[in-house]
């Protein structure tokens, strides 16, 4: 019972309380013009729903076990950054004709190299060598590979629209088929071949499941689940209404607009990158790899049907076609990223080359 009380402790103070006042802020700041002590305060808030998010998301994960666990994060995240893009699409009319793709290659870049090159380097440093399995790794970084060449590349090539464009046709193909692909993904994930997204031992054995603390109940499981989805709402929400200040920042700056999107990827994006690289240092790295592929794959997956849907509704152009600069770090991500999978073993180098890739580009986001 004592133990009991440990674990639940934390839930009814800060990662309540703090997921909740970020809502509020939430509701206050929204669509307004804030001062710069309201913007460090929303800023405050984020942080904090940040944290909260990564705990409840972890107490998911505890109840439900692996790969379940990351699952429920990536696609909450997701989920909740698909309906902030398209709300954005609709209320900026033709100039938000780029959002969709730059927000969904800044994930899959972020993703694939700045989380994953951390949660090699993370746990590199503890362990020397990380073991994780190639079946599932490669499995996904195959499947994310596919999704963002159908969605991002081809739309550069084709002829049926001017301009990087898909036709109606086109785009009612690479959504279907991106629905197809992801869920085909969660079920080999979490059904059919499950065990190949287990955490390893370093000798290729199956991790077995830590079982610090007593397994949640359904009622704090319920709890975490209903507070982690307030938390995500809060996250994107509050990373939104500070976004106009981080808009006059790069535009002060003499920094293109694309920066603003890599911001508030990275912003929406940190509590994946805080679990990933939580999971990493318990040599855990299989489930920091899950996390981060998985979030790429929901990213597209989930993505490009979404603004199919919604182009109906959208005026303007719908560019998804990514440039020749894009297209070679998109290129390169796979290509690296296949020679980190297929070992299913890494070390400080292949966590260096990915965060060198992510560098790249972070800095021709800003240098182009």
């Amino acid at each position: 019972m004592n133990a009991r009380a440990t674990v639940r402790t934390p839930a009814t103070r800060w990662t309540v309380v703090v997921p909740i006042v970020a809502a509020l802020a939430l509701v206050f700041s929204w669509g307004r013009e804030l001062p710069a002590f309201a913007v460090a305060a929303v800023a405050l808030c984020l942080a904090g729903a940040v944290l909260a998010a990564v705990h409840h998301a972890e107490v998911i994960a505890h109840r439900v076990g692996e790969p379940f666990g990351s699952l429920v994060l990536a696609v909450a995240v997701t989920v909740i950054e698909v309906a902030l893009i398209v709300t954005l699409m609709v209320d900026g009319g033709p100039k938000t004709s780029a959002l969709a793709r730059d927000t969904v290659f800044a994930a899959v870049m972020i993703t694939c190299n700045g989380i994953v090159g951390l949660s090699l380097l993370v746990g590199a440093v503890r362990s020397r060598v990380v073991v994780f399995n190639a079946e599932g790794s490669g499995a996904a970084l195959a499947t994310v590979a596919t999704l963002a060449t159908l969605s991002l590349v081809l739309p550069t090539f084709t002829v049926g629209k001017p301009g990087p464009e898909f036709s109606t046709a086109q785009l009612t193909f690479a959504a279907v088929a991106s629905l197809f692909l992801y869920g085909l993904f969660v079920a080999v994930q979490t059904v059919r071949h499950r065990d190949y997204f287990l955490p390893l031992t370093p000798e290729g054995a199956f991790k077995p499941e830590e079982h610090h603390a007593p397994l949640p109940g359904r009622g704090a499981t319920a709890l975490s689940l209903a507070m982690l989805l307030i938390a995500l709402v809060a996250v994107v929400g509050d990373a939104k209404s500070v976004s106009p200040t981080i808009e006059s920042g790069v535009e002060a700056a003499g920094m293109p607009q694309a920066v603003v999107g890599v911001v508030i990827a990275l912003l929406v994006l940190l509590p994946e990158t805080l679990a990933a690289v939580r999971a990493a240092r318990r040599e855990r790295v299989q489930t920091s790899l899950n996390l981060a592929l998985g979030s790429a794959m929901a990213s597209i997956g989930l993505t490009i049907p979404a603004i199919a849907l919604a182009s109906v509704w959208l005026d303007g152009p719908l560019h998804l076609g990514l440039g020749a600069t894009h297209m070679v770090l998109l290129a390169l991500t796979v290509m690296v990223g296949a020679l980190t999978v297929v070992p299913g073993r890494a070390t400080l180098l292949q966590g260096g080359v990915h965060l060198s890739i992510f560098a790249a580009f972070v800095f021709l986001a800003i240098s182009p």
